[in-house]
Parts: structure tokens; C-alpha cells; sequence
């Protein structure tokens, strides 16, 4: 066999790997993919404190599966805040239509994405989250994608919510592989991991390599992110997510 074959064999082996989560996702996930987004649920999960019941600040990171037949592949994820005493929240995030992709607007913080129930990653309270908060409403005004939206390998509403993370001292979130758009750094390929305890390179998104104490070594290829994550005991599979015997989210930040 020539070494062209070789090598081609290959790559199609490496690629069958890397489509193998969301092929899993496609035979056991009960999603549906046939639902108009008119119709879909948006109901909230009872993940947050009712805002008028919870007098501290709070700051608090979701994920929940795309719509439709991108939930085999990414999560969509956003962040939702309440300053002391207020009486409801405020959700961050990016979506793909209309001409400014930023929303900021008073809703549920833990609504169902389309259908997609929502997971909390990480949650902040009180004095802590009351700190954060300029900071975060300040790293909002500066994403420097409020007019793009690329579904991949980004700006998406991933690549948003990394930005605010890297931005914000103190918001050190790990967000899950799933989490296509993450990565896309613009026209950089180096920087510090959301969490900010590990470094990244990355071409556009495309391709890149991750290594942090949080985020633990994912490779990154087309987008797909595959790893391993010491600290949690797990695998990461690209569609599928983290595997383990530790569940790294929610993230209780002092």
C-alpha cells in the first residue's frame, strides 16, 4: 500500500472518530429535530433562585443544546445576571439574527433553549457577583463581534460568552468541548484559556490545541473537540461532551 493511501486511510479513520459523538447523539438522543422554533419550549427549568426571593447579586453561566440538528454538535451558551436587590434578571447573549447579534434583555436566566433543557455551569453570588458584574456589563460593551455571526467555526454565541470570561477577573468559568466557538480567537492564535488557569492556540477556529488546569489537554480539529480532563476523571468527546467520574459544572466561584 503507497503512503498516500496510507495517510488517507488515515485521516478518514481520524475523521470517522471525530464524527463518532455526534453520530452517538443522532442514535441516542431524543431531540427533535422536526420542531418549529415558534413552537418550542421556553419554559424555566428552576435552576435560578426567583429573582425577588434572592435579594444578593448573582451571576450565573448556562449551556443548553442548539436547535435542531446542530444540538448533535454544540451547545449554545449565555450568561445571565441580577444585581443586589433587584427584582429580575438580566440574560447576555449572542444569536444569529437581526443586525446587532448582542442581546442584553430582562427574562428568565435558566429558560429552555428551543427545547433544549438548560444545564448551569457555573454560579456566582453575593459580593463576589456584585464585583463582576460592571466588569461583565463593561466586556459586553467591548466584544469586538457585535455585528458577525458565524454558526462555525465562529464568532457565535460561544465565542461571546469566552470573550466575557477572558475579559473578566475573577469569571473563571470552564466552558464544556461542546462548546463550538469557544476557541475562535479572531485574528490571534494564542491566548489564555476561558478559565484562565491554561493557555490555547488556535488557527480561526479550525484547528487548534488547549491545555489548562481547569480545561485539562482538547484538541481541536474543524471545530470538534476531543480531550481529557485529569482533574475530573474524564474523557471528552466531540458532540457528546464530558465523560467522567466527576461532574465538572455547576462551578461554584467564590
Amino acid at each position: 500500500m503507497s503512503r498516500p493511501v496510507k495517510w488517507g486511510l488515515r485521516v478518514l479513520v481520524f475523521l470517522a472518530i471525530l464524527l463518532s459523538g455526534p453520530v452517538f447523539m443522532v442514535a441516542c438522543s431524543n431531540m427533535d429535530t422536526s420542531a418549529s422554533w415558534r413552537d418550542a419550549d421556553r419554559s424555566s427549568a428552576g435552576l435560578a433562585p426567583l429573582a425577588a426571593e434572592s435579594p444578593q447579586a448573582l451571576v450565573q453561566v448556562y449551556g443548553a443544546r442548539a436547535f435542531s440538528w446542530r444540538g448533535y454538535f454544540a451547545i449554545h451558551t449565555w450568561i445571565a445576571t441580577k444585581q443586589e436587590g433587584a427584582d429580575s434578571y438580566t440574560v447576555h447573549e449572542v444569536t444569529g439574527w437581526g443586525a446587532n447579534k448582542v442581546r442584553s434583555y430582562r427574562s428568565l436566566p435558566d429558560r429552555a433553549w428551543y427545547g433544549a433543557p438548560p444545564a448551569l455551569l457555573a454560579n456566582i453570588s453575593g459580593e463576589a457577583a456584585a464585583r463582576l458584574i460592571p466588569d461583565i456589563e463593561q466586556a459586553i460593551a467591548d466584544y469586538p463581534y457585535p455585528h458577525t455571526y458565524e454558526a462555525w467555526p465562529g464568532p457565535n454565541s460561544n465565542t461571546f460568552v469566552a470573550w466575557i470570561i477572558r475579559q473578566v477577573s475573577g469569571l473563571e468559568v470552564n466552558l464544556p468541548n461542546t462548546a463550538i466557538g469557544k476557541d475562535y480567537l479572531g485574528n490571534g492564535y494564542i491566548a489564555e484559556t476561558p478559565s484562565g488557569a491554561g493557555y490555547q492556540l488556535s488557527a480561526g477556529g479550525y484547528i487548534g490545541i488547549l491545555a489548562g488546569v481547569r480545561e485539562g489537554l482538547e484538541l481541536n480539529i474543524l471545530g470538534l473537540s476531543l480531550g481529557v480532563d485529569p482533574r475530573h476523571l474524564a474523557v471528552k468527546l466531540p458532540g457528546v461532551g464530558s465523560l467522567g467520574l466527576l461532574d465538572p459544572w455547576p462551578q461554584t466561584l467564590p
